[in-house]
């Protein structure tokens, strides 16, 4: 399998990289380096350094190279940064990835899997677990940027006699086990913070809001193993090179963990307590994200490995503790 990925010096991309390599297939990676950075690719991976929109750049790589897939993940994934610049994440995930989808179909790459994210769903009535079908009411720029991609990439796909399976993400979390990547920065992702204060990077972890309906009054999310992921896109990647179709699933575990179950388990990791305080609800937070996967589960028979949230933590918490 030759594997033709965007994104790939990101948190989620490396890791999709290191697992390609792992098992001895081929990836061509593209990134302008905007947020990524080159030495989470792994060794021996050509690093393309181009604008996903830069046709002339990506015509000639599809030219010189014939690839079985194409995963897409380049994108600007921060909720809170959507929130105060909306016209940043509508450029960048959605006009510059459909000249990107463009180019590919020119030149007869037919076969795509995409990077979307749970949070399409917004805010449910009711604290369940989420199906596919559910009706999509994002309520971020961040959101409303995937999901309006994720149409555009059906119906092109569909008009093209070409595939596409989209990945709705749940929390992504956790780190390679052998400290290969990680996650260097993310002022929104939760266990990023949760770890930064545990070694004592910052001085204590502010919860937006603690007046949900839920059990203890913090947000409810389902966290997945960014190492699961990957898995995730190889199992997708070898079905979508035998047969055609056009698919959404959900990307998690079906189990949802409060904000406070997550510090407690990181404090029951560290044997003391992280320095916490309650502030203000953060516009544009879902209270409850847990993915139902049962479609997933059912097509690929799949077992998670990772499905454990001290796995997860800790595994977090040890490549924290590596960066300088």
């Amino acid at each position: 399998m030759n594997v033709l990925l965007t994104g790939g010096a990101g948190y989620i991309g490396s890791h999709i990289c290191n697992t390609i390599v792992d098992l001895g297939y081929k990836v061509l990676t593209i990134d302008n380096l905007s947020t990524g950075n080159k030495n989470l690719i792994p060794q021996g991976v050509e690093l393309i350094n181009s604008d996903i929109a830069d046709e002339k750049a990506i015509n000639s790589i599809l030219k010189k190279n014939k690839f079985d897939v194409v995963m897409h993940l380049a994108a600007f994934t921060r909720v809170g940064e959507s929130v105060r610049e909306p016209e940043k994440y509508q450029l960048n995930n959605f006009e510059k990835a459909k000249i990107f989808v463009d180019t590919c179909l020119k030149n007869n790459l037919k076969k795509f899997i995409f990077s979307s994210t749970g949070s399409v769903y917004g805010n449910l009535e009711k604290n369940i677990n989420i199906k596919e079908n559910e009706p999509t009411k994002p309520i971020n720029p961040y959101s409303e940027s995937k999901l309006k991609f994720e149409k555009y990439l059906i119906k092109e796909t569909k008009k093209n006699n070409a595939s596409c399976t989209i990945l709705r993400y749940f929390n992504v979390a956790g780190a390679d086990l052998q400290k290969r990547t990680g996650l260097i920065s993310n002022p929104d992702n939760l266990i990023k913070a949760v770890c930064e204060v545990a070694v004592k990077k910052r001085e204590k972890l502010i919860i937006n809001g603690n007046d949900y309906k839920t059990k203890d009054g913090t947000p409810i999310r389902d966290f997945i193993h960014v190492l699961d992921l990957a898995d995730i896109h190889i199992l997708v990647a070898k079905s979508l090179s035998k047969i055609k179709e056009n698919e959404i699933y959900n990307c998690g575990y079906g189990v949802g963990f409060s904000i406070m179950d997550v510090i407690k388990e990181m404090n029951s990791i560290i044997g003391s307590e992280i320095p916490i305080e309650f502030g203000s609800r953060r516009k544009g937070d879902a209270v409850y994200s847990v993915a139902d996967n049962e479609k997933f589960l059912q097509k690929f028979n799949w077992k998670p490995k990772y499905n454990n949230l001290k796995i997860i933590l800790e595994s977090a918490l040890k490549w924290e503790q590596s960066l300088k």
